[in-house]
């Protein structure tokens, strides 16, 4: 079993960044699928971004691809979400998410793939 457990949300102006983070803890017997996820107000949870823990396969939805940068750091076994260029649309809860295995590329990034997941950091654009 891993736990997660996100921070860095905050209330930034449109055009800012933000460096999220989840800090994975646990089972560290396997490797993970490490996924950021966000739900707005009324809307449904969507995929953001995905890697493989301690490789370098970074998957991103079309919304984001450009200005957000996912990345995992091995040595404190924490997965970052670095967002650039932030809009208004981006505000979300955003969550992390870990599922067994390695990231498959052809695999579409849902919510109902992923095990584990962590409470949820707050960002706020406006």
């Amino acid at each position: 079993h891993v736990q997660l457990v996100e921070s860095g949300g905050e209330s930034v102006q449109t055009g800012g960044s933000l460096r999220l983070s989840c800090a994975v803890s646990g089972d560290t017997s396997q490797t993970y699928c490490l996924g950021w996820f966000r739900q707005a107000p009324g809307k449904e949870r969507e995929g953001v971004a995905r890697i493989t823990q301690g490789r370098n396969d970074p998957y991103y939805v079309n919304r984001v691809r450009g200005r957000f940068t996912v990345s995992h750091d091995s040595a404190k076994n924490t997965l970052y979400l670095q967002m650039n260029g932030l809009q208004p649309d981006d505000t979300a809860k955003y969550y992390c998410a870990a599922n067994p295995g390695v990231c498959y590329s052809r695999a579409p990034l849902l919510p109902s793939q992923y095990a584990h997941w962590g409470q949820g950091t707050q960002v706020t654009v406006s």
